[in-house]
C-alpha cells in the first residue's frame, strides 16, 4: 500500500498539521468532491502525473520539531537528473522567443513561461530544517512539505489561494503581477493588465456555480520579499460542487494563459521542461469541514543529491525578456534563500 504524508502550516497559523495515509490516484480534479485528505495535483493531470489524495488516516497538530519522527519512514528519493542539456538562460531565451513571438502575432493574450533551476546538495541539511525556515520567514504563506511515492518529496511556500472555505461559504483570489516588496509599490500597466486578465477569468468561471459573488481589489499583497496584485472573490456554493469548480478553475491564467485551452496545449508542447507538480495545487480537503487549496507556486522537488526549483512569469505582447528573466530569478529566491541559515 502506498503511503504518503503532508506536513503543513496555514498562513498566519502558529501550529503545524501532520497528515498521513494511503495515497489514492484520481484521473481528474472533478473526483475530489466528497473526498477527505490532502490533495497534491499537477499542472497537467495524466496517467503519469495523476491527481493524488493522501487519504485521512492520521491527523494531528504538531510542532515542526516533533514532526521529525514521522519523516524517518520516508522512502529513498531518486537522484536529480537534468532534463535539458541547455543552460537555464539559454533554454529560457529559446522559450521566451517562441512564446513572445506567438503573443506578438496575436495568437494569445497571455502566456505563462516557467523555468527550472537545479541545485546540487552541498550539505546534509534535512528537509525538515528547510520547512522550519520557510515557516519562520514566510508567515503570510501556506507552507507544505509533502511526500508521495508517485510525486516524490516537495516543499512549497505559496501565497495563492485556489479555493478555500466550508459549507456554503467559499473564497478564491486572482493573484498576478510581481514586484520587489516596498512600502510604496508602483504598478506598471503591464502588471495591472495581467492581473485584470486573471480576475476577469475567475469571475467568469464562478458564474455558473453561484448566484452571488463579492469582489474586492485589486490591492497590493505581500508574499515574502515580493509584492503581487490581488483581488478577492467570496461566494456562496454547495460543497458538492468543489470538484467541478476546481476542475473549471485549474489551471488559472495566473499559471497558464489566455485563451486557456490553447495556452495550456501550447505550454505542454513548447516549454523545455516538465512542470510536474509545479503550478498545480495542494492543500487539505474537507479537513474538519475546512478546505484550503493553494496553487503550487514557489516550490522545489527534493532529491537525494539536490533540488529542482521552479518559477514562472506571465508574458504579454509588450513583455521584455531581461525583465521577465530577472522576475523569475527573484521568485526563485523564495526557495533558494532557504539554503542559507539564519545569521
Amino acid at each position: 500500500m502506498k503511503q504518503g504524508f503532508a506536513l503543513f502550516r496555514l498562513p498566519y497559523a502558529t501550529a503545524c498539521t501532520m497528515m498521513t495515509g494511503h495515497v489514492a490516484e484520481l484521473s481528474s480534479c472533478a473526483g475530489l468532491s466528497g473526498r477527505q485528505g490532502f490533495v497534491v495535483a499537477p499542472f497537467a493531470p495524466s496517467g503519469e502525473r495523476p491527481v493524488l489524495l493522501i487519504e485521512r488516516e492520521e491527523v494531528r497538530t504538531v510542532s515542526a520539531q516533533s514532526a521529525l519522527s514521522s519523516l524517518s519512514s520516508l522512502s529513498s528519493l531518486s537522484s536529480l537528473s537534468s532534463l535539458s542539456s541547455l543552460s537555464p538562460r539559454t533554454a529560457y531565451h529559446a522559450d521566451f522567443s517562441d512564446f513572445h513571438g506567438r503573443l506578438r502575432q496575436g495568437d494569445f493574450q497571455k502566456l505563462v513561461l516557467s523555468r527550472t533551476l537545479d541545485v546540487e546538495r552541498q550539505d546534509d541539511t534535512p528537509p525538515l530544517t528547510l520547512f522550519m525556515r520557510a515557516c519562520q520567514r514566510y508567515p503570510r504563506m501556506f507552507i507544505a512539505l509533502v511526500y508521495t511515492p508517485q510525486s516524490g518529496l516537495w516543499l512549497t511556500s505559496t501565497p495563492e489561494i485556489l479555493l478555500a472555505g466550508q459549507g456554503s461559504e467559499w473564497q478564491t483570489i486572482a493573484l498576478a503581477g510581481t514586484m520587489p516588496w516596498a512600502d510604496d509599490v508602483v504598478w506598471s500597466d503591464k502588471n495591472r493588465q495581467e492581473q485584470r486578465y486573471v480576475a476577469s477569468y475567475i469571475a467568469q468561471v464562478l458564474q455558473p456555480f453561484t448566484n452571488h459573488i463579492e469582489e474586492q481589489g485589486p490591492y497590493t499583497a505581500r508574499a515574502g520579499h515580493l509584492a503581487h496584485l490581488r483581488s478577492d472573490f467570496r461566494f456562496a456554493m454547495s460543497d458538492r460542487l468543489v470538484g467541478p469548480l476546481v476542475e473549471a478553475l485549474h489551471p488559472t491564467p495566473a499559471v497558464c494563459g489566455l485563451p486557456k485551452e490553447a495556452a495550456f496545449r501550447f505550454i505542454l508542447s513548447h516549454e523545455h521542461h516538465d512542470r510536474s507538480y509545479y503550478s498545480g495545487f495542494m492543500g487539505p480537503l474537507d479537513l474538519d469541514s475546512h478546505t484550503h487549496l493553494f496553487v503550487t507556486l514557489r516550490c522545489m522537488q527534493l532529491f537525494d543529491d539536490g533540488y529542482r526549483l521552479y518559477a514562472g512569469g506571465g508574458l504579454l505582447s509588450d513583455s521584455e525578456e531581461e525583465l521577465e528573466w530577472q522576475e523569475t530569478e527573484t521568485k526563485l529566491d523564495t526557495m533558494r534563500n532557504l539554503f542559507m541559515a539564519d545569521k
